[in-house]
């Protein structure tokens, strides 16, 4: 995918800057699981225990470039896919199954999911995914040098190009409103980093934050004629919800500028993105590390995905219900 040329590397200097560390296709249920097996070279076969937090587009996509990294290596696992269809008690029951399974490692996909297992186990090596600052989530000492059994790729995400892509689609716009969920410790990074680049456009905000999927609809209703447009980070409640988000916004004429592609797909009007299967494959490409040469996930620095990795995306029947004109993004992917 193209990157919009007009939008500049404020992910890598915002990442080295706050050192900060949010949204496979398992299809899973809480109480289930899918198991598979591939075949190595080296007469090896690890078992790997995989938690994602909730079934969306872009954990999916973590998902499976997870999977794909190991199989590129040439690894023989077996993989025991568990999903906890957003439900905190479930992460803490599949996590403690997969400790008791004696996995060799564990694939944590989002916060919540990181945070049970880790806090079942300080032994067996977990890898995340999909977790904006690992440090502000007390998942490791620091995003420099972990320190413990903790280590991943970050979905960190250009916050403050997400906000200049709303200017530019939405010049007049005088209120925002920050949607995101309360109880996802990474969305409250983001939202900071939201209000920190609006205050510098001058464009007022406001927080608009749930506390569960059961309100997001209402949430958002609140919304029409009290805001200009809507922001929505990486949040996986929210990006769980985005349909009904941009059904509610997009009857009533409200454009919502979104933390991710699949988030696009789902109706929001335009995103500048990272890819989520990249990060994943990223995540992968640790656990071999960790599994085959023994790298020690205490040493293991943070890893996040470059300004140019990231891609420009415009969901072109939400920009013409809304009456935005697109044509002027060059390089975007159109959905």
């Amino acid at each position: 995918m193209k990157r919009l040329k007009t939008i500049g590397s404020a992910l890598v200097a915002g990442t080295l800057a706050l050192a900060l560390a949010a949204c496979g296709g398992s299809g899973d249920n809480a109480a289930g699981s899918t198991s598979s097996a591939s075949t190595g070279s080296d007469g090896t076969t690890y078992k790997i225990g995989v938690l994602q937090l909730t079934e969306h587009g872009a954990l999916d996509q973590a998902n499976e470039g997870f999977v794909a990294a190991l199989d590129d290596a040439g690894l023989s696992t077996d993989i025991d896919q568990q999903n906890a269809q957003n439900d905190q008690s479930a992460c803490q029951t599949i996590a403690a199954k997969l400790v008791n399974d004696g996995d060799d490692l564990i694939y944590a996909i989002g916060t919540p999911a990181a945070q049970a297992v880790a806090g079942a186990t300080s032994d067996i090596p977990i890898v995340g995914s999909a977790i904006t600052d690992y440090a502000e989530s007390g998942l490791v000492a620091s995003n420099e040098e972990p320190g413990g059994n903790v280590t991943g790729s970050s979905d960190l995400t250009p916050v403050a190009d997400q906000i200049e892509l709303l200017q530019q689609l939405i010049p007049d716009a005088k209120t925002v409103g920050i949607l995101y969920c309360s109880a996802e410790s990474n969305s409250e990074v983001q939202v900071k980093m939201a209000e920190e680049a609006l205050d510098a456009a001058g464009i007022a905000h406001e927080r608009y934050s749930i506390s569960s999927s059961n309100e997001i609809q209402q949430m958002v209703e609140s919304m029409v004629g009290k805001v200009d447009a809507i922001y929505a980070p990486t949040d996986n409640t929210i990006a769980a919800g985005m349909a009904t988000v941009s059904m509610v916004a997009n009857d009533n004429g409200l454009p919502v500028i979104v933390g991710c592609d699949t988030m696009v797909e789902d109706g929001g009007l335009a995103s500048y993105s990272i890819n989520y299967y990249d990060l994943g494959y990223k995540a992968g490409e640790m656990a071999v590390e960790i599994l085959t040469e023994g790298a020690d996930p205490a040493e293991m620095p943070i890893t996040y995905l470059s300004s140019d990795e990231c891609s420009l995306i415009v969901n072109q029947n939400t920009a013409d219900a809304l009456g935005i004109d697109i044509s002027g993004l060059e390089g975007a992917e159109i959905v």
